[in-house]
């Protein structure tokens, strides 16, 4: 399947912000996709409203103000915009995803299943005082599967286990709340400490120090590993008590991954090496198991460092440059959308758009 990834930008007020989103999204085929599974949503949990807000206002303020302009752009209440996208108390399926992080550079591929799939890349750059700005991987709305903020701190998730869940956010928000609001590793793992989460995940950090560290938090508490840690994909090593029965594929992908760690540090153009290394199926890291949601969407290399991005979708691509440091101080960002290719994934609507043609088992860049 040829999918295409929309990319978004945006400055100034969170509150104007989410309205704008929500008005693209209005005009998107995702939006009936959220609007078909409001029924099911509701069926499947609750969310608390106030116990909600208050977590949120307490650990980035600056969110529920976009949650509050999301609802005004879909015309929806806030109850029923925090109970969709807000993350809290929600469900998320099993997924695999890997990581690599080797001085300052965070390499991440995200596997998945494709319906679920928002399709947005997003830049934004909030005024004084509402948080760092980010840019990375947007998923229901508000949250975000991997991304950098302009401090140089990049993260994102692992799933491990969402069995006997407890009261608490689901991956994507928990993400958004570290982005936004802490500029290093160290105050990350502070943080994570903090957040109630629903499932087991880990989560994996960089910054531009080269600090990297690896939380395994769930709802029974939060380890760290910190120091010498390069990959993560999806069990826990210290609490190996919450991990699934079948660990035996992460395992292996992790020490794949560290095996190949040292060509990745020698080669003088690293950041290639780790996304065609991540992205390209001869390695054996990436993967084409959509219908089991384990199959790699995209692929993102960020440079904690010199603040820019590799981005490609799909397997076997080419990567895209972005300089978010450019972006950063004004620079308009003239691609639109990003193309790649889902070998062997059932057709998704919103994603594979009809009329618009894409180039098979390339990332591309449209003006």
């Amino acid at each position: 399947m040829e999918i295409q990834v929309d990319v978004i930008q945006g400055r100034g007020s969170p509150n104007k912000f989410g309205i704008e989103q929500a008005k693209k999204i209005r005009n998107m085929p995702l939006y009936k996709v959220h609007e078909k599974r409001r029924p099911k949503s509701l069926r499947s949990y609750n969310t608390d409203f106030k116990k909600a807000k208050q977590f949120i206002l307490k650990f980035s303020p600056e969110l529920w103000e976009e949650i509050e302009g999301v609802a005004e752009g879909l015309g929806w209440t806030v109850s029923d915009t925090l109970h969709e996208y807000g993350g809290y108390q929600q469900d998320w399926k099993k997924s695999g995803c890997s990581s690599v992080m080797i001085n300052g550079i965070y390499g991440r591929n995200y596997d998945y299943h494709p319906k679920t799939y928002d399709g947005r890349f997003v830049l934004w750059q909030p005024e004084s005082g509402k948080g760092y700005s980010t840019i990375g991987f947007a998923q229901r709305v508000i949250g975000r599967m991997d991304a950098m903020n302009e401090k140089g701190l990049a993260a994102g998730y692992h799933f491990v286990n969402r069995l006997r869940p407890s009261d608490g956010f689901i991956c994507t928000t928990i993400a958004r709340f570290v982005l936004n609001r802490c500029a290093t590793v160290k105050e990350a793992v502070s943080l994570l400490k903090e957040i109630p989460h629903r499932h087991a995940f880990n989560y994996s950090l960089t910054d531009a120090s080269g600090d990297t560290a690896i939380v395994e938090a769930s709802g029974k508490g939060v380890e760290v590993h910190e120091g010498d840690v390069s990959g993560c994909t999806n069990h826990f090593e210290k609490k190996q008590v919450e991990n699934r029965h079948r660990t035996a594929e992460s395992i292996s992908r992790l020490h794949r991954l560290n095996e190949y760690t040292e060509t990745m540090i020698k080669d003088p153009d690293m950041n290639s090496t780790i996304f065609t290394i991540l992205n390209h199926e001869k390695y054996g890291i990436a993967k084409r198991d959509y219908g089991n949601w384990s199959g790699t969407i995209h692929t993102a290399v960020y440079d904690t460092r010199n603040l820019s991005v590799l981005v490609g979708t799909g397997i076997n691509g080419q990567a895209v440059g972005i300089s978010f440091s450019d972006w950063l101080n004004g620079s308009n960002m003239y691609i639109r959308k990003l193309k790649g290719i889902l070998p062997g994934a059932r057709l998704v609507t919103h994603l594979h758009r009809e009329g618009e043609k894409t180039d098979a088992g390339n990332t591309d860049h449209t003006k």
